[in-house]
């Protein structure tokens, strides 16, 4: 029976119009009873607020979503009790885009959906957004990048290709 109740929560989709963009992989809905809801974009990570291209990757989500009354596709709870979600935007995949466009890595680690690391890859390819630096370091590498190392500047001794295991810090 909790099985059930679970399960109907999970698949429930939560609607509400975009009021915060926290960072390129984080934002808050109100919902139409006025509850606030931070979702954390599934399937996807985005470069840190102090990292290079964080802030242009805060701007691109915002671009794309704030004051805009989307639709999130329920994926579960982080250990942070944000929800986990796809944003959509009418059919626009919020979450997709950002990766596609360069502004957001497939967090493999967490996701079993190729589509984000085909495009990926094409965004590599182009060289689009965060890629136009070959030495572009996934989040989950700069989390765990010492604070007296770590800098705005991208600039690495090693190139990250997107993979890793880190846990999730945010």
């Amino acid at each position: 029976m909790l099985g059930c109740i679970l399960a109907l929560l999970l698949s429930q989709n939560l609607e509400g119009k975009v009021v915060s963009i926290l960072d390129g992989d984080t934002l808050e809905i109100l919902d139409e009873k006025h509850f606030t809801h931070r979702v954390r974009l599934a399937e996807i990570d985005a470069p840190e607020k102090s990292q290079a291209f964080g802030n242009q990757a805060k701007a691109v989500l915002s671009n794309k979503t704030f004051f805009k009354n989307v639709t999130i596709i329920n994926k579960g709870t982080d250990r942070y009790g944000r929800t986990l979600g796809v944003v959509m935007f009418g059919e626009r995949n919020i979450n997709m885009e950002m990766v596609e466009e360069g502004y957001a890595w497939w967090y493999k680690q967490y996701s079993h959906d190729p589509r984000y690391g085909t495009a990926q890859n094409n965004a590599r390819l182009s060289k689009k957004g965060l890629w136009a630096d070959p030495y572009a370091v996934a989040p989950w590498d700069f989390r765990h990048t010492p604070k007296s190392t770590s800098s705005k500047s991208s600039s690495s001794k090693s190139k990250s290709s997107g993979s890793g295991s880190s846990k999730r810090k945010k």
